[in-house]
């Protein structure tokens, strides 16, 4: 690759673009119109891509965000740019930015990571009007794009069957949900899907830009990089905020979704605290050191002593590393001077031979007894059947599994190890605790 282009002047360019050395250098300007456009008309999505490096290349088919090398990049083929129209470059250039706003490139992907790059794309599809995207996309609410016969031609009839159940599903989906909830959803027909959650499939793949090289960084490089692309979104969000129509097209939700994401959080080991403490149960004991208010002398008085009696339920995928049960367990020892933490371990089932009392720090017992897949239906079931001992329960896991549902009569609390997600909406009533530390 080479580092020929020179730095553009325009507000909206980046420090930096560099173009391959079989591009001719108006096949490298081509982009340069579409940015100068989106400055006027999309200020708010102008900011966040000012930063970055544009790259002009013929390696990938279509265009891509990826954070790589200690910097952002944003690739695109100068074929497939020609082949836009005007619109639809604004809504290419919308939705890669959308990508970098909500943490795609640089959280860890969901297994399977094909699954995950198409709720991903329907999530950021739903912000962006049809007219503006590019033939293929992924959108809520409608089916694949049809193949050309040449196309249909590439494909494996169990692969086309496939595809045309995951085609159908999606045009069931409604517009506007999270990539959470949209990656449950096609999870729930994943044996019916075959290889094409995986490498499987023709040309004509649904989608329209490229995701390789997202769940390739270190997690120093993810820090390092996640970081500044919240700092850009943060300026760019300040820029909008200080000038008339700085927003552009984003709506007043959307808005309040980056707002959100941008506003520090919560320590999640407060939100464990909290959990706890709402809990707790008082026990009554008789004291003759205190008065008893109505019968003085007669009767003695009353203390109350706050105490919990939580389980504590650890899924033993291996996804759920030493540095997550280190950092939970050191809380648990904060916690445990009120609270007495009964553990088990869990995978299919829950493991009944491997239950320990953590109490007054406590630690007996924190080794792996199970290896198997996870299904959280085991302690839930587990906790609801035992709800005359505990006041509530934790379970500690990446969050890669099936909604178990509501919990039945028990209070129920997820703690999602660093650079993990729930991988469905949190039920009502439960608490979610997102664990962060040096790898989040």
């Amino acid at each position: 690759m080479s580092n020929a282009a020179a730095n553009n002047t325009t507000e909206n360019d980046s420090p930096a673009t560099e173009v391959d050395s079989n591009i001719t250098p108006m096949e490298a300007e081509v982009l340069d119109k579409h940015l100068v456009r989106l400055m006027w008309e999309e200020p708010f999505f102008s900011h966040v891509l000012r930063g970055i490096t544009k790259t002009c290349t013929r390696r990938i088919p279509t265009a891509g965000v990826l954070a790589k090398d200690g910097d952002i990049k944003l690739w695109w083929n100068p074929d497939f740019l020609g082949g836009l129209s005007t619109e639809q470059v604004k809504g290419l250039l919308k939705h890669e930015a959308f990508h970098l706003i909500f943490e795609h490139t640089t959280t860890r992907r969901h297994e399977p990571h094909k699954v995950w790059n198409y709720a991903a794309d329907l999530a950021i599809n739903s912000l962006i009007p049809e007219s503006e995207l590019p033939a293929g996309g992924l959108i809520p609410g409608q089916a694949f794009q049809q193949l050309t016969p040449e196309q249909a031609a590439t494909w494996e009839p169990a692969q086309l069957e496939a595809r045309n159940k995951l085609s159908d599903l999606i045009a069931s989906f409604p517009k506007g949900q999270s990539g959470e909830w949209y990656f449950a959803e096609i999870m729930k027909i994943k044996d019916e899907l075959g290889d094409l959650t995986g490498e499987g499939g023709g040309e004509g793949q649904p989608g329209f830009d490229d995701h390789d090289g997202w769940d390739q960084l270190s997690e120093e490089e993810r820090e390092l990089l996640g970081g500044k692309i919240k700092q850009a979104v943060a300026e760019a969000a300040k820029k909008a905020d200080s000038r008339a129509n700085g927003w552009g097209s984003v709506s007043a939700e959307t808005r309040a979704a980056i707002r959100a994401a941008l506003t520090s959080e919560v320590p999640w080991q407060t939100v464990l605290a909290q959990f706890v403490g709402f809990s707790r149960r008082a026990n009554r004991d008789s004291t003759h050191k205190r008065l008893n208010k109505k019968y003085i002398g007669v009767h003695p008085g009353a203390k109350r002593g706050y105490t919990s009696h939580i389980a504590v339920y650890i899924d033993q995928s291996g996804s759920v590393g030493d540095d997550a049960l280190e950092a939970f367990y050191g809380e648990l020892m904060v916690l445990s001077k009120r609270t007495e933490f009964t553990i088990f371990n869990f995978d299919t089932e829950v493991d009944l031979s491997s239950e320990r009392v953590w109490k007054r720090s406590s630690t007996k017992g924190c080794g792996r007894t199970r290896c198997g897949g996870t299904d959280f239906s085991a302690p839930s079931r587990h906790a609801a059947e035992n709800r005359s001992r505990f006041d509530g329960y934790l379970i500690l896991t990446d969050g890669e599994a099936a909604d178990p549902g509501p919990s039945v009569g028990i209070r129920r609390g997820w703690i999602i190890c660093p650079n993990n997600q729930l991988a469905f909406p949190k039920p009502s009533g439960d608490v979610l605790v997102q664990m962060t530390g040096k790898k989040a």
